[in-house]
Protein backbone atom coordinates (compact mmCIF):
# COMPACT_ATOMS: atom_id res chain seq x y z
CA UNK A 1 0.00 0.00 0.00
CA UNK A 2 1.26 3.33 -1.03
CA UNK A 3 2.10 5.64 2.42
CA UNK A 4 0.13 8.40 0.38
CA UNK A 5 -2.83 6.24 1.07
CA UNK A 6 -2.40 5.93 4.58
CA UNK A 7 -4.99 8.15 6.61
CA UNK A 8 -3.40 10.32 9.48
CA UNK A 9 -4.13 9.90 12.89
CA UNK A 10 -6.92 12.27 13.85
CA UNK A 11 -5.87 14.09 17.45
CA UNK A 12 -8.33 13.04 20.36
CA UNK A 13 -9.28 14.32 23.54
CA UNK A 14 -6.73 11.82 25.21
CA UNK A 15 -3.87 12.99 23.14
CA UNK A 16 -4.21 16.95 24.88
CA UNK A 17 -5.26 14.95 28.06
CA UNK A 18 -1.84 13.06 27.95
CA UNK A 19 -0.46 16.69 27.65
CA UNK A 20 -1.34 17.68 31.23
CA UNK A 21 1.01 14.58 32.96
CA UNK A 22 -1.94 13.23 34.69
CA UNK A 23 0.38 11.40 36.92
CA UNK A 24 2.40 14.46 37.89
CA UNK A 25 -1.08 16.42 38.23
CA UNK A 26 -2.82 14.09 40.86
CA UNK A 27 0.41 14.44 42.95
CA UNK A 28 0.05 18.06 42.81
CA UNK A 29 -3.50 18.11 43.87
CA UNK A 30 -3.13 15.83 46.38
CA UNK A 31 -0.49 17.98 48.29
CA UNK A 32 -2.87 21.35 47.75
CA UNK A 33 -5.58 19.09 48.94
CA UNK A 34 -3.24 18.89 51.87
CA UNK A 35 -2.56 22.23 52.65
CA UNK A 36 -6.04 23.11 52.06
CA UNK A 37 -7.26 20.55 54.35
CA UNK A 38 -4.54 21.21 56.61
CA UNK A 39 -5.10 25.11 57.36
CA UNK A 40 -7.00 27.47 59.79
CA UNK A 41 -10.54 28.05 59.51
CA UNK A 42 -13.63 27.69 57.24
CA UNK A 43 -13.81 27.50 53.31
CA UNK A 44 -16.64 26.94 51.25
CA UNK A 45 -17.07 23.50 49.77
CA UNK A 46 -17.73 25.32 45.96
CA UNK A 47 -14.76 27.61 46.79
CA UNK A 48 -12.40 24.89 48.06
CA UNK A 49 -13.43 22.99 44.59
CA UNK A 50 -12.68 25.82 42.26
CA UNK A 51 -9.37 26.20 44.14
CA UNK A 52 -8.32 22.39 43.66
CA UNK A 53 -9.58 22.40 39.90
CA UNK A 54 -7.57 25.48 39.32
CA UNK A 55 -4.58 24.04 40.89
CA UNK A 56 -5.12 20.80 38.68
CA UNK A 57 -5.39 22.73 35.92
CA UNK A 58 -2.00 25.30 36.22
CA UNK A 59 -0.61 21.81 36.90
CA UNK A 60 -1.61 20.30 33.85
CA UNK A 61 -0.79 23.81 31.68
CA UNK A 62 3.00 23.76 33.39
CA UNK A 63 3.20 19.70 31.59
CA UNK A 64 2.11 20.80 28.78
CA UNK A 65 4.00 23.69 28.09
CA UNK A 66 6.95 21.68 29.58
CA UNK A 67 6.16 18.95 26.62
CA UNK A 68 6.23 21.63 23.49
CA UNK A 69 9.17 23.27 24.99
CA UNK A 70 11.25 20.29 25.38
CA UNK A 71 9.69 18.12 22.44
CA UNK A 72 13.46 18.18 20.78
CA UNK A 73 14.98 16.12 23.54
CA UNK A 74 12.00 13.99 24.58
CA UNK A 75 12.44 12.49 20.70
CA UNK A 76 15.64 11.37 22.03
CA UNK A 77 14.70 9.87 25.30
CA UNK A 78 13.32 5.98 25.95
CA UNK A 79 11.03 7.35 28.52
CA UNK A 80 9.11 10.32 27.09
CA UNK A 81 9.24 9.12 23.15
CA UNK A 82 5.93 8.00 23.50
CA UNK A 83 4.56 11.59 24.15
CA UNK A 84 1.98 12.94 21.95
CA UNK A 85 4.46 16.14 20.60
CA UNK A 86 7.15 12.92 19.48
CA UNK A 87 4.55 10.97 17.71
CA UNK A 88 3.44 13.49 15.65
CA UNK A 89 -0.01 13.72 17.73
CA UNK A 90 -0.15 17.04 18.55
CA UNK A 91 1.37 19.61 17.00
CA UNK A 92 3.72 22.05 19.23
CA UNK A 93 2.23 24.82 18.13
CA UNK A 94 -0.97 24.03 19.45
CA UNK A 95 0.58 22.45 22.50
CA UNK A 96 1.80 26.13 23.26
CA UNK A 97 -1.40 27.49 23.00
CA UNK A 98 -3.40 24.85 25.14
CA UNK A 99 -0.64 25.50 27.91
CA UNK A 100 -0.96 29.21 28.06
CA UNK A 101 -4.49 28.90 27.38
CA UNK A 102 -4.88 26.97 30.26
CA UNK A 103 -2.58 28.65 32.49
CA UNK A 104 -4.05 32.08 31.89
CA UNK A 105 -7.25 30.75 32.79
CA UNK A 106 -6.47 29.05 35.98
CA UNK A 107 -4.88 31.81 37.57
CA UNK A 108 -7.85 33.86 36.76
CA UNK A 109 -10.47 31.71 37.84
CA UNK A 110 -8.46 31.53 40.75
CA UNK A 111 -7.90 35.00 41.26
CA UNK A 112 -11.82 35.69 40.74
CA UNK A 113 -13.20 33.13 43.30
CA UNK A 114 -10.86 32.32 45.95
CA UNK A 115 -8.44 34.97 46.12
CA UNK A 116 -5.64 36.87 44.82
CA UNK A 117 -2.64 35.81 46.65
CA UNK A 118 -3.38 32.20 45.82
CA UNK A 119 -3.88 33.06 42.45
CA UNK A 120 -0.15 34.83 42.73
CA UNK A 121 1.48 31.46 44.29
CA UNK A 122 -0.47 29.52 41.21
CA UNK A 123 0.89 32.02 38.53
CA UNK A 124 4.42 31.88 40.88
CA UNK A 125 4.29 27.94 40.58
CA UNK A 126 3.67 28.13 36.69
CA UNK A 127 5.76 30.59 35.69
CA UNK A 128 9.21 29.01 37.68
CA UNK A 129 8.37 25.98 36.46
CA UNK A 130 7.87 26.90 32.79
CA UNK A 131 10.56 29.82 32.33
CA UNK A 132 12.81 29.19 35.04
CA UNK A 133 13.18 25.38 35.33
CA UNK A 134 12.11 23.95 31.79
CA UNK A 135 13.83 27.23 29.74
CA UNK A 136 15.97 28.35 31.97
CA UNK A 137 17.72 25.69 34.27
CA UNK A 138 16.84 21.85 32.72
CA UNK A 139 19.75 22.11 29.60
CA UNK A 140 22.03 24.56 31.96
CA UNK A 141 23.04 23.02 35.27
CA UNK A 142 22.91 19.58 37.52
CA UNK A 143 20.83 21.93 39.94
CA UNK A 144 18.21 21.84 37.69
CA UNK A 145 16.03 19.86 39.72
CA UNK A 146 17.25 21.40 43.51
CA UNK A 147 16.17 24.67 42.16
CA UNK A 148 13.05 23.73 39.65
CA UNK A 149 11.70 21.49 42.46
CA UNK A 150 10.43 24.88 44.19
CA UNK A 151 7.30 24.85 41.82
CA UNK A 152 6.75 21.16 42.43
CA UNK A 153 6.80 22.29 46.19
CA UNK A 154 4.02 25.04 46.63
CA UNK A 155 1.03 23.07 45.92
CA UNK A 156 0.30 22.91 49.68
CA UNK A 157 0.77 26.89 50.48
CA UNK A 158 -1.54 27.33 47.51
CA UNK A 159 -4.12 25.56 49.25
CA UNK A 160 -3.25 27.08 52.61
CA UNK A 161 -3.98 30.37 51.10
CA UNK A 162 -7.13 29.57 49.45
CA UNK A 163 -8.44 29.37 52.91
CA UNK A 164 -6.55 31.56 54.81
CA UNK A 165 -5.54 34.54 52.35
CA UNK A 166 -2.12 34.91 53.99
CA UNK A 167 0.68 32.48 54.91
CA UNK A 168 2.38 31.43 57.82
CA UNK A 169 5.64 29.13 58.64
CA UNK A 170 3.22 26.20 58.79
CA UNK A 171 2.59 25.90 55.26
CA UNK A 172 6.17 26.88 53.95
CA UNK A 173 6.84 24.11 55.83
CA UNK A 174 5.15 21.93 54.03
CA UNK A 175 6.47 23.41 51.13
CA UNK A 176 10.14 22.64 52.30
CA UNK A 177 9.28 19.26 52.94
CA UNK A 178 8.20 18.49 49.01
CA UNK A 179 11.61 20.69 48.16
CA UNK A 180 13.91 18.96 49.85
CA UNK A 181 12.14 15.27 48.92
CA UNK A 182 12.42 16.43 45.25
CA UNK A 183 15.90 15.78 44.57
CA UNK A 184 16.45 12.04 45.80
CA UNK A 185 13.17 11.26 44.22
CA UNK A 186 14.20 12.52 40.74
CA UNK A 187 17.93 11.89 41.20
CA UNK A 188 16.86 7.83 42.23
CA UNK A 189 15.06 7.92 38.59
CA UNK A 190 18.12 9.79 36.77
CA UNK A 191 20.64 6.73 37.89
CA UNK A 192 18.69 4.05 35.77
CA UNK A 193 17.90 6.27 33.00
CA UNK A 194 21.31 8.58 32.92
CA UNK A 195 21.89 7.21 29.37
CA UNK A 196 18.84 8.65 28.13
CA UNK A 197 19.67 12.06 29.85
CA UNK A 198 23.23 12.10 28.48
CA UNK A 199 22.38 10.83 24.78
CA UNK A 200 19.45 13.96 25.31
CA UNK A 201 22.28 16.01 26.59
CA UNK A 202 19.92 17.12 30.00
CA UNK A 203 23.32 17.48 32.38
CA UNK A 204 21.29 15.17 34.95
CA UNK A 205 23.67 14.87 37.97
CA UNK A 206 24.88 11.24 37.28
CA UNK A 207 25.68 12.42 33.95
CA UNK A 208 27.41 15.18 34.74
CA UNK A 209 29.22 14.35 38.76
CA UNK A 210 28.82 10.69 37.60
CA UNK A 211 26.61 7.94 39.91
CA UNK A 212 28.90 7.88 43.33
CA UNK A 213 28.29 11.31 43.79
CA UNK A 214 24.55 11.20 43.14
CA UNK A 215 24.45 8.41 45.23
CA UNK A 216 25.87 10.59 48.30
CA UNK A 217 24.04 13.78 47.68
CA UNK A 218 20.96 11.28 47.74
CA UNK A 219 21.90 10.23 50.59
CA UNK A 220 22.92 13.66 52.25
CA UNK A 221 19.44 14.75 50.95
CA UNK A 222 17.56 12.25 52.81
CA UNK A 223 19.50 12.49 55.67
CA UNK A 224 18.02 15.93 56.00
CA UNK A 225 14.62 15.36 54.99
CA UNK A 226 13.72 12.91 57.87
CA UNK A 227 13.71 15.21 60.33
CA UNK A 228 12.48 17.92 58.66
CA UNK A 229 9.04 16.04 57.66
CA UNK A 230 8.56 15.04 61.67
CA UNK A 231 8.09 19.27 62.00
CA UNK A 232 4.73 19.73 61.19
CA UNK A 233 3.63 17.92 64.45
CA UNK A 234 6.14 20.36 66.53
CA UNK A 235 3.98 23.37 64.55
CA UNK A 236 0.54 21.80 65.38
CA UNK A 237 -0.04 20.68 62.02
CA UNK A 238 0.21 17.32 62.39
CA UNK A 239 -0.87 14.39 65.23
CA UNK A 240 -0.22 11.42 66.48
CA UNK A 241 -0.80 9.70 62.97
CA UNK A 242 1.44 12.64 61.07
CA UNK A 243 4.07 11.31 63.75
CA UNK A 244 4.06 7.58 63.32
CA UNK A 245 3.62 8.01 59.16
CA UNK A 246 6.49 10.43 58.87
CA UNK A 247 8.61 8.34 61.63
CA UNK A 248 8.36 4.99 60.21
CA UNK A 249 8.17 5.93 56.25
CA UNK A 250 11.15 8.50 56.94
CA UNK A 251 13.30 5.80 58.40
CA UNK A 252 12.20 3.26 54.98
CA UNK A 253 13.38 6.20 52.81
CA UNK A 254 16.60 6.54 54.95
CA UNK A 255 17.07 2.74 54.79
CA UNK A 256 16.35 2.68 50.88
CA UNK A 257 19.01 5.85 50.46
CA UNK A 258 21.73 4.37 52.32
CA UNK A 259 21.41 0.90 50.20
CA UNK A 260 21.06 3.31 46.87
CA UNK A 261 24.54 4.93 48.73
CA UNK A 262 26.22 1.11 48.84
CA UNK A 263 24.50 -0.08 45.33
CA UNK A 264 26.90 -1.78 43.68
CA UNK A 265 25.01 -2.88 40.35
CA UNK A 266 25.25 0.39 37.98
CA UNK A 267 23.81 -1.34 35.21
CA UNK A 268 20.15 -2.43 36.88
CA UNK A 269 20.34 0.12 39.90
CA UNK A 270 17.75 -1.73 41.54
CA UNK A 271 18.26 0.00 45.19
CA UNK A 272 17.30 3.49 42.82
CA UNK A 273 14.03 1.37 41.23
CA UNK A 274 13.46 1.06 45.43
CA UNK A 275 13.78 4.04 46.30
CA UNK A 276 12.08 5.92 43.66
CA UNK A 277 8.90 3.79 44.83
CA UNK A 278 9.43 4.59 48.45
CA UNK A 279 9.52 8.00 47.95
CA UNK A 280 6.02 8.60 46.40
CA UNK A 281 5.16 6.29 49.30
CA UNK A 282 6.59 8.67 51.42
CA UNK A 283 5.01 12.02 50.40
CA UNK A 284 1.73 9.92 49.90
CA UNK A 285 1.42 8.86 53.55
CA UNK A 286 2.77 12.12 54.85
CA UNK A 287 0.00 14.37 53.29
CA UNK A 288 -2.27 11.45 53.28
CA UNK A 289 -1.90 11.67 57.45
CA UNK A 290 -2.38 15.52 57.79
CA UNK A 291 -6.03 14.64 55.60
CA UNK A 292 -7.18 11.60 57.65
CA UNK A 293 -6.52 13.60 60.92
CA UNK A 294 -8.50 16.54 60.30
CA UNK A 295 -11.39 14.61 58.60
CA UNK A 296 -11.00 12.42 61.49
CA UNK A 297 -11.41 15.49 64.14
CA UNK A 298 -7.78 14.34 65.42
CA UNK A 299 -6.06 16.75 68.00
CA UNK A 300 -2.94 17.88 66.61
CA UNK A 301 0.26 17.35 68.44
CA UNK A 302 2.92 19.81 69.79
CA UNK A 303 6.41 17.86 70.25
CA UNK A 304 7.24 20.66 72.58
CA UNK A 305 4.32 20.62 74.85
CA UNK A 306 4.92 17.00 75.00
CA UNK A 307 8.53 17.11 76.18
CA UNK A 308 7.74 20.32 78.59
CA UNK A 309 5.19 17.84 80.58
CA UNK A 310 7.54 14.87 80.59
CA UNK A 311 10.79 16.98 81.72
CA UNK A 312 8.45 19.42 84.26
CA UNK A 313 5.61 17.61 84.97
CA UNK A 314 3.20 20.31 83.11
Amino acid sequence: MSLSLVEPRVTTVGDFFALLKPRVMSLVVFTGLAGLIAAPGQIHPLTAFTALLCIAVGAGASGCLNMAYDHDIDRLMTRTATRPIPLGRIDRQDALAFGWALSVASVATMGLFVNFLAAGLLAFTILFYVVVYTLGLKRRTPQNIVIGGLSGALPPAIGWAAVTGDLSLAPLLLVAIIFMWTPPHFWALSLWRSGDYARAGVPMLPVVKGKAHTRFQILIYTLALVPLGLLPAALHIGGVLYLAASAGIGLWFLWEAIAVYREKDEAREPAAHRLFGVSLLYMTALFAALIVEKFAGLPALSLSAAFGSAVFGA
